[in-house]
């Protein structure tokens, strides 16, 4: 009994420890969107560097304007200095002949919180080149993911819990949503949550109907959403509504996140028979029973401003889902 105590006061004491070490850690500071890249100029106006820009501030996609994916800031790593290292994302190549172990490492809160780090350690410019390129699709999701995560504790902290429970009411589940958005409309089969401001609309719906034969084809869902935004959501004159753009064409991705697979469908939507149009994005999932479809789709319209930021915002709200039951979720 007294070894049992013993260790059970042990391990409150470490995760007591580590509760308290994050508490200690400074807040993040930088931009939402912005990624500090630790890199010596001569590598920076090289191949690494350009590498490096056409990685992480690609054009990002299904926006009006050519937008950046993140905004890049390269510091020498001898300029790396305590103001730097609590940046919210940061890309450090550590390049040097003695390294140890070559490879990429994702780690977080190492000198703040909530921190996003990836770690590139190669003895030569060239093998950190090949480094990066090789992962490169995994460097992009970690970091987007942690610019998701920021999005979702801030919505939890802030929380429009309202939102959550009568969305659940109807379909089993929902979406987090901070403050600021409302319920604009909800029936038995569709919802539309919003957060209207004047010159910004960041909105979300979500609808269901009945599963059928191959229900996750880029073909069907299309379809599926047109008929349920034509019904349910009109344009501010007679005859219009929102529909699905043909060009660019929506392409589709298949996904799984926190045991939810589902068919997430990028794409333009726009008001037929008017001139108002932005991006959305779509993910379309089984209900635990798998009898129905369910569709939780974010779309923006911010004609007077830079699109990135506010389109990212709103999607991430999707992938804070949540079903009601707790045992449906885990099925």
């Amino acid at each position: 009994m007294k070894r049992i105590l013993t260790l059970a006061f042990t391990a409150l004491t470490l995760l007591s420890c580590g509760n308290r070490r994050e508490a200690l850690l400074p807040n993040v500071s930088g931009k939402a969107g912005e990624i500090i890249v630790v890199m010596s100029k001569t590598d920076w106006e090289g191949s690494l560097g350009n590498a490096t820009r056409e990685l992480l501030a690609q054009d990002c996609p299904w926006l009006p304007v050519r937008e950046p994916l993140y905004s890049l800031v390269n510091i020498p790593s001898n300029d790396f200095t305590k103001l730097f290292q609590i940046h919210r994302n940061i890309v450090y190549f550590d390049i040097d002949p003695q390294v140890v172990e070559v490879g990429v490492k994702y780690l977080k809160d190492r000198w703040a919180n909530p921190q996003c780090l990836v770690y590139i350690f190669a003895h030569t410019s060239e093998e950190a080149l090949t480094l990066f390129q090789d992962n490169g699709r995994k460097i992009t999701a970690y970091i987007e993911q942690a610019e998701r995560n920021r999005v979702i504790s801030n919505t939890m902290h802030y929380e429009e819990r309202s939102l959550y429970t009568k969305v659940s009411e109807v379909f089993g589940g929902s979406p987090h949503f901070p403050t600021g958005y409302v319920l604009k409309k909800i029936t038995s089969d569709f919802a539309w949550i919003a957060d209207e401001k004047q010159y910004t609309n960041q909105g979300v719906l979500i609808y269901r109907y009945p599963a059928d034969d191959e229900p996750f084809t880029l073909e069907k869902i299309v379809a599926r959403r047109n008929a349920a935004l034509k019904k349910n959501v009109p344009g501010m004159f007679e005859n219009t509504y929102m529909t699905t753009g043909e060009y660019p064409a929506p392409y589709i991705e298949y996904m799984k996140y926190r045991g939810r697979d589902f068919a997430q469908v990028r794409g333009w939507w726009e008001v037929e028979n008017d001139y108002m149009a932005g991006p959305f994005v779509s993910q379309a999932f089984y209900s635990p029973d798998g009898k129905e479809i369910i569709v939780a789709e974010a779309f923006l319209y911010a004609p007077k401003y830079d699109k990135r930021q506010y389109l990212r915002q709103v999607e991430s709200l999707l992938y804070s889902w949540e079903w009601a039951d707790s045992d449906k979720a885990k099925k």
